[in-house]
């Protein structure tokens, strides 16, 4: 791999983006083009590198490890040399390929950790340890095309999750610990999943796209379930603030909705939880009518229907807990979601576009545009 090339304005017009996706902290997000991959750095809204491997080198997958020179890529469909049945793991500070790793089978997604890597196939997930490069566990799942997994990136945590054999089924995997739980999170499949960083929390969503249900990873018990819609949607990306008080979920259908979380921080909640329903076992039902006690924050609530005094009468959706904060989004791309500082919430779209919006933490509502970026030039949105 060479160094960053200036592209011609006549290249630059034709070049692709693929994918995108956040690093582990939110501060820097990867863009894989059908010309190579880029780096912007979030705050200040910058590029901070581009990787260009000429017309036929398409990155059809592309992740970051924090902000170190560590990356995952796979190869696009119209890359000769560098097929999407390929993982490179390379440091671009050394200018070398760490290893690179070949499969029967297209690669669906990458995910890195400080402690291992991931590779995401239709209906196996391959776990390998950055230690020596060895594969450590393997998952078999049902069929995974969006290639959803999840993967805990404190020093003192190693929870791994991905969906489990059966339909609406999450696995989830304390490799420190030794255990495993399996949650019954939903009746429909699984169609996207998200987890803190120190991997306590898990939020999940099915393909119907109407709710959002958290869940505590040690037990598998079920600790708050919001509601996006009434209508069936098709949910593009959950994410969860660090602070653990947020949760943000974007959407075909073009609005991005903000949820208040009734917990004080993943951490605290985890050992009151442990502490209070030792020996418990993993929830196997996806209702969450029955939630363990949580922390309740000092920001605003979600709202409720003026009906729900009537729970247990009226249909459900009359009790659900609906978004705090929204705002709408081109309904033409994917949009993918992360927390940024100071209440604020950031999307990168698949049509090269990055907004940055804030939102008020007491009071809620519409959400206030502060900042704007077209990182490529795409002709047409992907």
């Amino acid at each position: 791999m060479g160094q960053a090339e200036e592209a011609s304005v006549d290249e630059e017009e034709e070049v692709k983006l693929l994918s995108v996706s956040w690093n582990q902290d939110n501060s820097c997000f990867i863009a894989a083009t059908t010309n190579g991959f880029r780096v912007f750095q979030c705050k200040p809204f910058q590029e901070s590198m581009r990787r260009m491997f000429g017309q036929n080198g398409g990155i059809g997958i592309a992740a970051m490890l924090f902000r170190t020179s560590i990356f995952g890529i796979v190869g696009a469909e119209s890359n000769t040399e560098f097929p999407p049945t390929m993982l490179k793991i390379w440091d671009d500070y050394n200018e070398c390929r760490v290893d690179e790793y070949n499969f029967m089978s297209k690669i669906r997604s990458i995910k890195l950790s400080k402690d291992y890597f991931v590779v995401v196939l239709e209906k196996t997930i391959n776990v390998y340890r950055f230690k020596d490069l060895k594969l450590f566990y393997q998952a078999r799942t049902v069929s995974n095309l969006n290639g959803l997994c999840c993967l805990s990136h404190h020093v003192n945590a190693s929870v791994f999750a991905c969906p489990g054999t059966s339909k609406g089924q999450v696995l989830v995997e304390h490799f420190g610990l030794k255990e495993t739980i399996l949650i019954a999170a939903h009746a429909s499949h699984l169609s996207c999943m998200t987890m803190t960083l120190d991997g306590t929390l898990l939020a999940t969503a099915s393909v119907k796209g109407t709710l959002i249900r958290i869940f505590n990873t040690r037990d598998g018990t079920c600790v708050q379930e919001v509601r996006r819609g009434l209508d069936r949607a098709e949910i593009y990306s959950i994410a969860l603030s660090q602070n653990v008080q947020w949760l943000a979920v974007s959407s075909d259908k073009g609005t991005v909705h903000v949820f208040s979380l009734r917990v004080k921080n993943a951490e605290d909640d985890a050992n009151t939880t442990e502490s209070s329903t030792a020996g418990a076992p993993a929830n196997n039902n996806y209702n969450c009518g029955s939630m363990v006690p949580v922390t309740q924050t000092n920001t605003g609530s979600n709202t409720s229907s003026s009906l729900s005094f009537m729970k247990g009468i009226l249909p459900k959706y009359f009790s659900s807990e609906w978004s705090f904060a929204q705002f709408r989004l081109p309904e033409v791309t994917r949009h993918i979601t992360a927390f940024g500082d100071q209440d604020t919430v950031m999307m990168i779209g698949l049509d090269g576009s990055f907004y940055r919006y804030s939102f008020d933490p007491v009071n809620g509502g519409e959400m206030m545009l502060k900042e704007y970026h077209r990182f490529l030039k795409t002709s047409k949105p992907l």
